[in-house]
Order: structure tokens, then C-alpha cells, then sequence
């Protein structure tokens, strides 16, 4: 996943809006589960057995607590020729309301794990605990939540296939499901905002303001920033700008939605590597990135 071109600057500290509030209920130890669930389907990468498998568990899981699931099935072929098989899960809490916020993460794994020190390890698939299956986690649990609780704005949660598939350095074969959506967005689009959640389980995540969501969505931003700070997880969600990232917000940007990225800032040591484990994951660091998605729309 990603590219990241770094540009650090400090961002001055904005003020809180509403009031300090008292967490939600987010259940960070089911999300744990949600991880490992997802890595008991092996490497989830576009035309294997464990990747058709997951998604059919995504789908299967996320149609007990949303209102609707919409999939969206389409067809890529690659740089080389191949035709992948992808899915979009789109679940729809709410579909009523026209006042929509959008949640997304990636559910692919990476083919090949090329940052890897060994070189037979380069050969080996991403397990990809944090690298997928941590955000997509916070979206399945957050499901369970607002069903329990229903939101003030009708929800989205997209899962977005073929993220990590290809080259980031030559922009190809990457981004797939991201970018299908931004090309086939629901009836009413686009939503108030969206906030995609990438690579959020890492127990010493520190997710700084991404460059290209404040240069073009910076009010999302603003919001986000200021509900962990009303949560009290400023050391989390710092006030520093950290580098551009090429990754699922981009597309939706150029289409119009209006969404940034929760993305840590350094990328831990072991991403796109064969260490992209469970062990890595934090019940805490996903609870703390839960309830700050279940504030934002309540």
C-alpha cells in the first residue's frame, strides 16, 4: 500500500467544537477477533480461494447489523494481462437519509511482501493484520454498534477491493475498488464526508493530518481531529501535517467526496513485509479509532 511523499510541518493547534464526551461502548477486543477472523482466511488477494472466502464472511457478518449491503462486482484486468475478480461491500446503515458520512477500508491483502529484508521473503504474500484487516475491522464492529445505536446521519461503510494489488511507484493496477466506486457512486452521492481508516491497529499508532486530505478537505480534517481531541486522544490524533499518501481517499477526492485519511505517520517498520501479523494489533488502538468513528456521527 501507499507511496507517502513526506513534507512535515507543524499544523497550529485548532480548538475543540463540542464539549469533551464520554466514549462510546466501541468493543476493541471484538475487533481483535474481527483481525484474526480475517487472517484465518489466509492472504486475501484478489482470485484466491482465501480472498472469495473473506468476502463472503464480510458480507455474510456486515448484513447481520446493516440495513442493506450492496455489493458491487466488477472485473479489472492488469498491466500484465490478468483479469481479477473483485468485490466492493457497501453496507448501508440508515439508507433513508439523505445526510450521509462515509466510512471506508481496504479488505485486499498485498501479492507480495516487496519491502521484506530477505529476499525469498519478497516472494511471500502480506498476511496483512494491520495492512487491510484492521481498518475493515473498526467498519465491522462499528456496524454492531450503530445498530445498537442508531446514528444521527444516515452511514456508509465501503470496503473497498484491489487496493494493494499492483505498483504504487508507477500508479498501476492499484486503488481498483476506490477508484470503480468513485465511478459508480450510489443514488444521492456524495455523502457530508468521508474518513477512510487505513492501517489503524498498530499498539504505537500516531496518525497525523495527512497532506492531501488538509490541502483539499480540510473542514473533514477539522472535525475529525477536533472529536479525539473532545475523546482526549490528542496523543493519537496529533496536530503535526504529515506526508501525502496515495491511497483510497485520492480517488474519491478527485470525484468529489470530500474525504481524508487516518493513516499512522511514520508507516510502521514492518509494513508490506511478511511481519504484518496479528501480534502487531492493539485491542486498545482499535477501540480508540472506533470511538472516535462512532462520535462523529452521533
Amino acid at each position: 500500500m501507499k507511496t507517502i511523499s513526506y513534507l512535515m510541518v507543524v499544523w497550529s493547534t485548532l480548538g475543540c467544537g463540542r464539549g469533551a464526551r464520554a466514549a462510546s461502548q466501541f468493543n476493541g477486543d471484538s475487533a481483535l477477533a474481527y483481525v484474526a477472523r480475517q487472517l484465518s482466511f489466509g492472504p486475501r488477494i484478489p482470485n484466491t480461494t482465501g480472498h472469495r472466502a473473506a468476502g463472503d464472511w464480510l458480507i455474510e457478518r456486515l448484513s447481520a447489523s446493516a440495513d442493506t449491503v450492496v455489493v458491487q462486482a466488477f472485473r479489472h484486468v492488469t498491466a500484465t494481462g490478468d483479469t481479477l475478480a473483485l468485490r466492493n461491500i457497501l453496507a448501508r446503515i440508515r439508507p433513508k437519509l439523505s445526510e450521509r458520512v462515509l466510512f471506508l477500508a481496504h479488505w485486499d491483502t498485498r501479492p507480495l511482501a516487496d519491502r521484506s529484508s530477505n529476499l525469498a521473503d519478497r516472494r511471500r504474500p502480506v498476511p496483512g493484520a494491520n495492512d487491510g484487516a484492521s481498518g475493515v475491522a473498526v467498519l465491522v464492529r462499528l456496524a454492531e454498534e450503530l445498530q445498537k445505536n442508531p446514528p444521527v446521519f444516515g452511514v456508509d461503510l465501503l470496503l473497498v477491493d484491489g487496493e494493494d494489488y499492483g505498483d504504487f511507484t508507477e500508479d498501476r493496477d492499484v486503488l481498483l475498488g476506490s477508484r470503480y466506486f468513485a465511478e459508480h457512486q450510489p443514488e444521492g452521492y456524495p455523502p457530508l464526508f468521508g474518513v477512510l481508516l487505513d492501517m489503524v491497529g498498530d499498539r504505537n499508532s500516531t496518525f497525523l493530518r495527512e497532506w492531501n486530505s488538509v490541502n483539499r478537505a480540510p473542514e473533514v480534517v477539522q472535525r475529525v481531529w477536533r472529536t479525539a481531541d473532545a475523546l482526549g486522544y490528542r496523543r493519537v490524533f496529533r496536530d503535526d501535517v504529515g506526508g501525502a499518501v496515495t491511497d483510497d481517499h485520492v480517488p474519491l477526492l478527485d470525484a468529489g467526496i470530500r474525504t481524508i485519511d487516518i493513516i499512522p505517520s511514520p508507516f510502521p517498520s514492518y509494513h508490506h513485509t511478511v511481519d504484518d501479523t496479528l501480534d502487531k494489533i492493539d485491542a486498545r488502538m482499535l477501540e480508540i479509532v472506533g470511538n472516535v468513528a462512532v462520535a462523529l456521527v452521533h
